[in-house]
């Protein structure tokens, strides 16, 4: 995932010395400047990439693409330019791209797309666009669009609407999805029901096109009409297993859980979907269903499976029938299963009050020298869990360090206890932790996410959050949790109408209660009340104790 830490090392040592001689050559130069070196412009350019200063980047890798006359690097300093927001350093690299490479791929057009788009060519984007229809690239043509929705969304609009009306779109429904998702973000009512009509005439009868049009209802704002849409698709008989779980999914989404254990209930039952009933019915406490639901697999198995013994465990537990639990567990034979039986076996034990008897257990599995690494580092994890929701903090972060004494430097630990850190709102530390981890691994990007929210979040250092969170972007540029730490931090520097396209976008891709609180946060403060106030319930429906949203609903007073 990121640069081996010995290849970080030797890139630093490379620099310093390269430093050294350009400042030595500085002092005693005299006359015209020397040539650009390439090496010595896409080593600064990689440096400054791992710094975060992406502008830097762009305009570095711009002038090694040019010393060395190489499409290869023009096209990253294209890249990095257009992630920077930089168009006048994107239109020098394509330029250059273009002379050195001059046989357009799909990603020269995608990305001629994107800047033409940007900067509000329209012809320009019209003909790169109509390339990409044309090499059947609708995810790329797609990707260029939502790209620039930022910079000129009436442009965007426009040429959404061309494609949707030209007939330049495949005949895939996943095409279809993506484009009007995209016009329900952009608040494009009379496209998006446009959409709705030509996908239901060109794919009638099937079933995902009425999920598509829940979804989209939900996305506007009105529930009632998507579970309208949804209780249409739910009557039918015979849905696949796929589309039963999708359609649940809508259920929870708007605030019907039940409803969505209660289809998942119809047709065929496996393992995945007899769990997921089980975790639907325990969240919304619906016992009664639950303990039918543990019956009816105990009834239909007479001689359970391992897994299945493992799940009548959980769902004991779900049902705080302890000793019961403890009965499955102890029944499962499967000796690959035995390291998770342990861990379950000691939350039960704890849950049950028998809170010593859980730490040994613990105990006996972090040292258990037959066990793999990996399981008895997570002995350490559950036992750190365990700790913190008995309020217990000396006793969490005892756990941790005799986890890290036992695993120096373990990744996963370090990041767990830089969680703890910033929930304890000991910033500090916990930026220590998460930086300790980018010395062993410089490209984690959860971390660098992390980092860079936490910074946004928690202290007044934007701009190094900022740079942080772009070195994340460069990585996973379609992370929706990543898109949503960008947002927040344009929000902290006070760039709320970009702050707010990014949180549309983040929730677009991920329904979640922090994304959620954000994007409630920033409607609110930009006058739009009553939509943030239907974001605000949605997060409250996703987690009503989220830290976000409390603290969201704090500050303004919601």
């Amino acid at each position: 995932m990121g640069i081996p830490l010995r290849l970080g090392l030797r890139m630093i040592l490379v620099i310093v010395l390269l430093a050294g001689t350009l400042c030595a050559t500085a002092a005693s130069r005299s006359g015209p400047p020397a040539r650009v070196d390439s090496l010595e412009a896409t080593l600064a350019g990689e440096f400054a990439l791992q710094g975060g200063q992406l502008p830097l980047a762009a305009r570095n890798y711009l002038e090694a693409a040019r010393a060395a006359q190489d499409p290869v690097l023009a096209e990253r300093a294209m890249r990095i330019a257009l992630l920077a927001d930089e168009e006048g350093i994107a239109q020098q690299a394509w330029s250059v791209w273009r002379a050195l490479a001059p046989q357009s791929g799909r990603d020269q057009h995608m990305l001629a797309a994107s800047l033409a788009l940007r900067i509000g060519k329209t012809r320009d984007a019209r003909r790169e666009l109509q390339a990409l229809y044309a090499s059947g690239d609708w995810q790329m043509s797609l990707a260029a669009l939502a790209g620039a929705v930022g910079k000129q969304p009436k442009l965007v609009v426009k040429l959404l609407a061309e494609a949707v009306d030209s007939g330049v779109l495949p005949n895939e429904l996943a095409a279809w999805l993506g484009y009007g998702g995209l016009a329900e973000r952009l608040d494009q009512k009379p496209l998006v029901d446009s959409i709705i009509r030509q996908v239901v005439e060109r794919f009638p009868g099937d079933p995902r096109v009425a999920l598509l049009k829940a979804q989209l209802l939900r996305q506007a704002g009105r529930p009632d009409d998507a579970r309208t849409a949804l209780d249409t698709l739910a009557s039918e008989r015979g849905l696949a297993p796929d589309l039963r779980m999708a359609l649940a999914s809508e259920y929870v989404l708007i605030g019907d859980a039940g409803k969505a254990a209660a289809l998942l209930a119809q047709g065929p039952q496996d393992q995945s979907i007899l769990a997921r009933r089980a975790e639907l019915l325990d969240k919304v406490g619906d016992k009664p269903a639950l303990a039918t639901l543990y019956d009816e697999i105990k009834r239909d198995a007479t001689n359970p499976n391992p897994v299945r013994r493992l799940l009548l465990g959980q769902i004991a537990e779900y049902l705080e029938r302890y000793d019961e639990a403890l009965t499955w567990y102890a029944s499962v034979p499967d000796e690959r299963l035995q390291p998770m039986i342990r861990l379950r076996r000691a939350s039960v034990l704890f849950a049950m009050g028998r809170k010593e008897a859980a730490f040994e257990a613990l105990r006996a599995l972090q040292s258990d020298s037959d066990l793999e690494d990996d399981d008895r580092r997570e002995g350490y994890q559950v036992e750190a869990e365990l700790r913190a929701k008995d309020k217990d903090v000396v006793g969490e972060r005892d756990a941790f360090a005799r986890g890290l004494a036992a695993f120096p430097d373990n990744l996963d630990l370090l990041y767990s206890r830089a969680i703890m850190w910033e929930r304890l709102d000991d910033i500090a530390k916990a930026e220590a932790d998460f930086r300790r981890i980018l010395v062993i691994e410089p490209g984690n990007v959860a971390t660098l996410n992390a980092l860079g929210y936490t910074l946004a979040d928690r202290t007044d250092r934007y701009r190094e959050a900022l740079e942080l969170i772009d070195r994340a972007r460069v990585a996973d540029p379609g992370n929706p949790a990543i898109t949503d730490s960008y947002g927040w931090v344009l929000f902290r520097l006070g760039r709320k109408r970009e702050a707010l396209d990014y949180l549309r976008r983040a929730y677009a891709l991920q329904q979640d209660a922090d994304i959620a609180s954000h994007l409630a946060q920033v409607l609110w403060v930009l006058g739009q009340r009553d939509e943030a106030r239907r974001y605000f319930d949605e997060a409250r429906k996703l987690d009503p104790a989220n830290r976000s949203l409390q603290r969201a609903l704090q500050e303004t007073g919601a």
